[in-house]
């Protein structure tokens, strides 16, 4: 367990200091990001019988059964100056590849899979009877999903942006990829780690990795403790 000195040298550097912030608004856009995708994704997918469920269905599970960094790396060939939605967002001058939103978007899809399945599953549970029954009674569909279904899967919501954004902090191979670990720039806690434990900076690593534990296990029980009221 490294000591006190070994703390304060770690976080002094600037590098360091500049993970830590990248990591934390990374990690706030994410939890947003799968709060809105959970629930959008999770209420469609819990709907059977329409056309393209199937492929949406397997779209979103894609991360948790292929391998990271081959993700990254389709998602760098369709995003990269000559891939046929890098180029065309390169002509309006947004740049995803080797910046802050490609690490964004490396922290979103990592962990879509597990803040959309809890919510899905959930959804299915509990839609059809409890929505037949609010429709009987004269709600509108937002009107039910609000304040009919949404209070029923709080308990899943909470579990699925636990899980999702545990995944997205310790991300590294999609974010390799994306972002390039640029370090000062696109290098987050869990890429700074990755580069310590390769250069044989094994004390620097065991400092990121009780900072990158203590605040998942922080987030870890505030969302419990959220799913609970």
């Amino acid at each position: 367990m490294p000591d006190a000195a070994a703390f304060g040298a770690v976080l002094a550097e600037p590098a360091v200091a500049h993970a830590l912030r990248l990591t934390a608004l990374v990690a706030l856009a994410t939890l947003a990001a799968h709060l809105l995708l959970g629930l959008v994704l999770g209420y469609a997918l819990a709907r059977p019988g329409w056309f393209g469920r199937g492929a949406l269905d397997a779209l979103v599970t894609l991360p948790l059964v292929f391998p990271p960094v081959a993700t990254g790396f389709v998602l760098l060939m369709l995003l990269g100056r000559r891939g046929p939605v890098g180029g065309w967002l390169a002509q309006w001058g947004v740049e995803v590849v080797f910046s802050f939103w490609g690490v964004l978007l490396a922290s979103v899809v990592s962990g879509l899979p597990l803040a959309v399945k809890p919510v899905q599953s959930a959804l299915a549970a509990v839609s059809g009877r409890l929505a037949e029954a609010a429709r009987v009674l004269g709600k509108r569909e937002w009107e039910i999903f609000l304040f009919v279904l949404l209070p029923n899967i709080r308990g899943a919501l909470a579990a699925g942006l636990v899980l999702g954004l545990g995944r997205s902090l310790g991300e590294v191979g999609i974010t390799l990829m994306l972002g390039g670990n640029v370090g000062g720039r696109t290098a987050t806690v869990s890429l700074e780690i990755f580069n310590a434990v390769g250069g044989g900076e094994f004390e620097r690593a065991a400092v990121l990795s009780v900072l990158l534990g203590a605040v998942a296990l922080g987030l870890f029980a505030l969302l419990r403790r959220l799913g609970a009221l």
